[in-house]
C-alpha cells in the first residue's frame, strides 16, 4: 500500500472523525467532569477497535449484511446513546458531584466510552463503507493487512481528535462554570438526540 492511498484515505477518515457525534459529546462530557480525559478517549477508541478486528477479521460484511445483526445493534446502541445522555443530563446540575463519581471509577468511564462507539452501527459501516474503497486486492499486500493498516490509521486519527476536544474543553471551559454546565447539558442532549435518530432511522425502514 502506497502512501498515496494513505493520504487520501487519512484525508476523507479526518473528515469523519471531525464531524461531532456521539463520540465527541462523551468526549466533551468527561473533559468537564474527569480530571483527565485519557480514560475516556482509551474507552472510544476500544469500541473503533473492536470493529477494526471484525473488520481484518472480514466478518463487518457479514455483519453489515444482514438486516437482523443490524438492527439489533442499532438499538442496542441508541438505547444507550438515550440512556447516558440521560444520566449525562442529570449529573450536569451537580458539576461537583459528578467529577467526583467519574474519578472513583476511571474503568467505568473507559467502559462507558467502549459501549457509545462499539454499540456505534455508523462505525461499523464506516469499516464497511469506506474501507474497501481504498482496498485493492491485487496488491502484494494481503487484504487482512491493508485493512489492519488502514484501522491503525483510523485509531489514531480518533485518538488524537478526542484528546484535543477533550482537554480543549476542559482547558477552555473550566473556569466557566455556567458555560460547563451548558456544554455538559448540550453533550447529553445529544447523545439523547442521535440515539433517537439512529432508532427512528432503523425502526422506519
Amino acid at each position: 500500500m502506497d502512501t498515496t492511498t494513505l493520504a487520501a484515505f487519512l484525508s476523507v477518515d479526518l473528515l469523519l472523525v471531525f464531524t461531532p457525534g456521539a463520540d465527541w459529546a462523551y468526549a466533551i462530557s468527561a473533559g468537564l467532569r474527569d480530571r483527565s480525559v485519557t480514560p475516556a478517549v482509551v474507552g472510544l477508541v476500544a469500541g473503533h477497535a473492536a470493529y477494526a478486528l471484525v473488520a481484518v477479521a472480514g466478518l463487518a460484511v457479514i455483519v453489515a449484511s444482514s438486516p437482523a445483526a443490524l438492527t439489533a445493534l442499532t438499538v442496542a446502541g441508541a438505547a444507550y446513546l438515550l440512556w447516558l445522555g440521560w444520566s449525562v443530563l442529570r449529573q450536569s446540575a451537580s458539576p461537583v458531584a459528578a467529577r467526583e463519581s467519574a474519578d472513583a471509577s476511571r474503568v467505568q468511564v473507559m467502559l462507558k466510552g467502549f459501549g457509545i462507539s462499539g454499540l456505534n452501527p455508523k462505525a461499523l459501516l464506516l469499516y464497511f463503507a469506506l474501507f474497501p474503497q481504498f482496498v485493492d486486492a491485487g496488491e502484494g499486500w494481503p487484504v487482512a493487512a491493508q485493512t489492519g493498516l488502514l484501522s491503525a490509521v483510523h485509531l489514531s486519527a480518533c485518538a488524537v481528535v478526542y484528546l484535543a476536544v477533550g482537554v480543549l474543553a476542559r482547558t477552555v471551559l473550566s473556569t466557566r462554570p455556567s458555560a460547563a454546565r451548558a456544554v455538559t447539558r448540550i453533550s447529553g442532549a445529544m447523545m439523547i438526540v442521535i440515539g433517537a435518530f439512529l432508532l427512528v432511522e432503523r425502526l422506519t425502514r
